[in-house]
């Protein structure tokens, strides 16, 4: 089942259930989706039918990378009750999005994608976190992976940053 259909479901669940945080949480996901349908329509993409499931991932990873930013946010401002529900939203979000991999798996992922692209210096950058992005959306924080891509290169050409 692709993302779009999950998101769907969910959706229609939360009706039935009369879940009213869930369904307003998946309110905003499904807008979201749809949001990005009509800027890749706008792109002048008529034909495009939509996002697929790795634009639906990139938006679920922001969406909760946001609320992550945010509850933090309320906790340093002392709105306790606002950052948990924004972490209430997060895990809500969460259940969509793929395994996250952990520190190990993403050194073995980064390793790889350096091994595929044949990047040997910091100016192949670009190709490693193209490689990383088209293979593990939604499974790492492409923000934290891209100093340690940078470092990876950087040992690998000696050091020459």
């Amino acid at each position: 089942m692709d993302m779009r259909t999950r998101v769907t479901t969910a959706l229609k669940q939360a009706m039935k259930d009369k879940d009213a945080e869930r369904l307003s949480t998946l309110r905003l996901v499904n807008a979201a989706i749809k949001d990005r349908d009509i800027a890749l329509r706008a792109a002048g993409n008529e034909e495009a039918k939509g996002c697929d499931n790795s634009d639906v991932l990139e938006i679920l990873g922001k969406m909760s990378k946001q609320r992550k930013e945010s509850a933090r946010a309320y906790e340093e401002g002392g709105r306790l009750d606002l950052a948990e529900r924004e972490l209430r939203e997060v895990k809500i979000i969460e259940e969509f999005l793929p395994k996250q991999l952990d520190d190990d798996e993403v050194a073995k992922a980064i390793q790889t994608a350096i091994t595929a692209t044949g990047a040997g210096s910091i100016r192949d950058m670009g190709k490693v976190m193209g490689e990383l992005k088209a293979n593990y959306t939604g499974q790492m924080d492409f923000g934290k992976v891209g100093p340690l891509v940078k470092d990876h290169l950087c040992s690998a050409s000696n050091g020459d940053c």
